[in-house]
Order: C-alpha cells, then structure tokens, then sequence
C-alpha cells in the first residue's frame, strides 16, 4: 500500500513538473518571432495618402481603434477619436478575458509614440507588441501578414501622421488557459504580396478580401479555428449590445443562400449606400436589426476594388449555408410585466 502510495506521489510530483516546465517555456520563449526591423519608413504625402485609404476603408484598423458609435446604425466612428483606442471586447461579446483596442495615435504617453516604424510594422503583420508580448488575433494580423510591404508600409506613415490623444487604456486581461495559447499563435511574417501579382484583377480582389479581413467574419469557426469546408459561408455570430445576436452572411456564390444572384453593380450598391451619412442616423431600437459591420468604412472602398473583391467571391466554389440573420434580444422579465399592467 505504502508503495503504491509512493508511486502515485512520485507521479504527480513529475506531472506537476512537467507542467510548470511547459508553462515556464511558454512564458519565456514565446512568441517566437523575429526582432522588429530596422527600418524608418519615408512619410511622403503619396504613402499618408494611400495609408489612409487603407486603413479607414480596406483594413479598417480606424474602426477599431476608436470609439464606436452605437446609438447608430452599424456603430460608426465617433469623429475626434480616430486611432484613441479603448473599445473594449470581453466576455459579454463572447471573448476568453477582456480585450481593449489601443491607443495607436503618436501620444508618446498612453499611444505608440514611443514605438519605431519597425515595431509598428512587426505588430501589424506578426501579431506581437514592441515588447514582445502577443496580440489577442482579434488584431486581424495573421490576414495582414499577407499585406505587400508597400501597403503595410503606408499604414504605419498614415499612423504616424494621426494627432496625438492623450487617452490611458487599460491593459488586456486575457483568461487562463487563454493567457498560455495566446503565446502561440504569433509567427514571422508570411510571404508578402507582391505588388505585381496584384495585376489580375480576380488576385486583387482575393487580396483586397484578405486584408479587409472578410474571411475572419464571414467564416464560422470551431474551438477558435476557422472551419474550412465553410470558407466565406457566413454564420459567425455576433452578440450586439443589449443582447441581440447577429450572424454574418454567406458571400459565397451559392444562389439560394449566398450571393449568386448579386450583380456586381448590386454588389457596389450595398457597400455605396452607406456613403450617404443619413443612412448611418438611425437609433436602432433594441430589437431592431442593427450589425458590427463597418458599413460607414467600407462604404469609402473604390469602386473598381469593390468590383475586384465581387469577381473573387465570384470565381469560388458555392456553399450552401442558410444563415439566421439577426436574433433580438430577449425581453427583460421587467418588461414583460410593464406591458403586462399596461396592457388594457
């Protein structure tokens, strides 16, 4: 007995060991990604300009990284917040911990003004802080990795050129074992695009869809994995403030489920109807329909990168995949006996 006793001891004495041993190397040599370049970016008008662009209209890093606005339809930008940072994503959204965006205006204090081009360009494409710490992949980067240099480029001189706030956002609390596998994901940056490639006019738009990051919404995932045999089918799903629940769509080609009866003249139309600020003043009542879709951003995408993205989705394959797209929210128990005594 004493014997068994001991072996089960000695057991988990090396189990607890082993443990702290795959702990302690997650800890220290983790992310294992490449020293930030060296590298200072030229801040030419041309570059700010096509940063902008990038950044409020392709990968929408601006929506964000700013306060979003939902008393309106689709939460728009609050103007004078651009790049301040402070959304916060936590549990109530469905997230393992709690998640802010950062302030990544120049504020030498409480932003990235202290950071280098090459840390700004390591953490949009590696997914990893100036110190080294990992990005929750709510930062799409593993989508900008496949970003050209010189597209990447223009977001950090874009970044750069944005007015300094002074706004303190609290650290993110990732939960455990969250806090551990977060250690993991980060990888050296992937293959750039190469500007030529982007010729074609069905590669552009796959890589427009790419670093806009459509794939991370529009495909459904399982255990924190995108599902593959669902590429683009839709269904991920969203909880809204006050406890609605909206799905996003299938953009595949299928023609009962997805978009294979759209034109691509429909196609603009859906993104360009949101150029017209009216359309975003709705206050959406809590069980009308309302999105996290950045129409207000994505409106502001050229047209002829619009219908780029259109022949992309076009030349898939099509998948089936009936979505449910908006859920109330369910009503309060208060409020079922408000209309209860209001009722004649």
């Amino acid at each position: 007995m004493r014997k068994a006793v001991k072996v089960i001891g000695y057991t988990l004495v090396a189990l607890a060991t082993v443990a702290a041993l795959v702990v302690l190397y997650l800890q220290c040599a983790l992310p294992n990604v490449d020293a930030a370049p060296a590298i200072t970016i030229e801040k030419a008008p041309a570059l700010i300009k096509r940063g902008e662009y990038l950044a409020n209209h392709v990968a929408v890093c601006i929506d964000c990284h700013s306060t979003r606005d939902w008393s309106r339809f689709s939460g728009p930008p609050v103007a004078g917040t651009f790049g301040r940072g402070g959304e916060k994503f936590d549990h109530t959204l469905g997230f393992p911990g709690t998640f802010y965006a950062r302030n990544i205006t120049p504020d030498k204090e409480t932003g990235i003004g202290n950071w280098t081009d090459g840390e700004i360009y390591r953490a949009i494409t590696s997914g990893v802080s100036k110190n080294g710490e990992p990005l929750f992949p709510l930062m799409p980067y593993r989508s900008y990795s496949h970003m050209s240099v010189e597209d990447a480029y223009a977001i950090v001189a874009y970044i750069r050129s944005l007015a300094p706030i002074r706004h303190e956002v609290p650290p993110s609390r990732p939960d455990f074992p969250m806090s551990l596998i977060l250690r993991t994901i980060p990888k050296n940056t992937a293959e750039a695009t190469r500007e030529v490639v982007l010729a074609d006019s069905v590669a552009l738009g796959k890589y427009l869809l790419t670093v806009a990051g459509c794939a991370e919404c529009h495909t459904p995932q399982e255990k924190g994995a995108p599902v593959a045999a669902r590429y683009l089918a839709g269904g991920f799903e969203f909880p809204l403030p006050g406890g609605a629940m909206v799905r996003s769509a299938n953009i595949t080609p299928d023609k009962e489920t997805g978009i294979g009866n759209w034109t691509a003249d429909a196609f603009v139309q859906c993104f360009k109807v949101y150029s017209n600020p009216a359309a975003m003043t709705a206050s959406p009542a809590p069980d009308a329909f309302n999105t996290v879709m950045p129409w207000s951003m994505y409106a502001g995408m050229k047209e002829g990168d619009l219908r780029a993205i259109y022949k992309y989705l076009m030349s898939l394959k099509p998948n089936k995949n009936e979505i449910k797209k908006f859920t109330p929210a369910p009503a309060t128990s208060s409020a079922k006996s408000s209309l209860t005594v209001a009722a004649p």
